[in-house]
């Protein structure tokens, strides 16, 4: 596999879980040293394991991305550690409760917008400078296909997905001149323990039920692999996609085609 980041450092947040830690795998093989940053008590160890595998350096930094000193402590860790920050794929994320927008709890709300917005805010607040004086680089926000349509159910997750939308765009129009390209990735359902959680919400008791009508309505008719994501991020971080700045990019199978 060409090394299209030898000699740089990614940030990675939400690294313990599927898509992450697919990302961190595909960074490594193309020769970058990896920032895994995840809750203290998710297994970032299988994730630091499988990057030193591929053949490269890793670093776990246990952080809450809700919380400012903690997301400046993971930025000054990649720097300490690593001599500066290339890449941030902004990926940390929850998806709540499935519940009417009537009975919704607060405080399942307030996680989901504390986490999946002000994350993604502070995640590039305190990255940004980091990537600008290295001489630029590239930050990758995950939204969901969640973040450019909704569903019944979904109030926080859907109000979420579409703020990392609007950040991206801001974002790309103020860092543009800094050399620091900002897009998002919109994954449909992807093989993970979030859609586990969400199939049981949408189907309780009989998760598989869900899962079938979902796979349903794809086109390609199936779930993407975090692999997919983890293809799609790398390339929009590297030399090939340089022109490509404020971008929502959809992996869905086809599922918003029509």
């Amino acid at each position: 596999m060409e090394a299209r980041f030898r000699n740089q450092v990614v940030v990675i947040t939400g690294a313990a879980g599927a898509i992450g830690r697919a990302a961190a795998v595909r960074f490594a093989e193309e020769g970058a040293a990896i920032v895994a940053v995840d809750l203290p008590d998710t297994d970032l160890e299988t994730t630091v394991k499988v990057v030193e595998g591929a053949g490269t350096s890793a670093l776990a930094v246990a952080a809450d991305v809700t919380v400012d000193e903690d997301v400046a402590g993971y930025v000054r860790a990649a720097v300490d550690a690593f001599g500066g920050i290339d890449v941030l794929f902004n990926n940390a994320g929850v998806e709540g409760v499935v519940a009417p927008l009537t009975s919704y709890p607060e405080d399942r709300f307030d996680q989901v917008i504390a986490v999946n917005v002000k994350g993604v805010w502070l995640g590039m607040r305190h990255a940004a400078a980091a990537i600008v004086a290295r001489g630029g680089g590239s930050i990758v926000n995950t939204s969901s296909v969640a973040g450019m349509g909704g569903f019944a159910g979904g109030i926080a997750y859907v109000a979420s997905k579409h703020a990392v939308v609007g950040m991206t765009k801001v974002a790309a129009l103020e860092l543009a001149s800094s050399g620091v390209r900002v897009n998002a990735v919109c994954p449909a359902p992807i093989e993970t323990r979030m859609m586990r959680s969400l199939e049981e919400g949408l189907s309780p008791g009989n998760p598989e039920a869900a899962h079938q009508m979902v796979a349903a309505q794809i086109p390609l008719g199936r779930y993407g692999e975090p692999e997919e994501v983890a293809g799609l991020v790398a390339f929009l971080c590297s030399k090939d996609a340089s022109f490509i700045t404020g971008g929502i990019y959809q992996l869905d199978g086809g599922l918003r085609a029509s």
